[in-house]
């Protein structure tokens, strides 16, 4: 097994940081998340954002549509 520091972010639109899910070392593998799409007072619902996915050398990344 290979173990190297992961990350796993949450951006808006226009690349502003929304959330950190993950920023550990972690064993190579299948893990699941959850994210909740309010934050504090913030609700991001109803808007594109973008997740980031670093893994040792590989990055990731996709569109998130959240949609109420």
């Amino acid at each position: 097994m290979k173990i190297s520091w992961q990350t796993l972010k949450v951006y808006d639109a226009i690349g502003n940081e929304v959330a950190t899910l993950v920023d550990e070392y972690k064993n190579t593998g299948s893990y699941e998340v959850e994210f909740q799409f309010t934050i504090g007072s913030r609700q991001l619902v109803n808007r594109v954002h973008f997740y980031q996915l670093k893994a040792g050398g590989y990055v990731e990344v996709k569109k998130i549509l959240s949609i109420k």
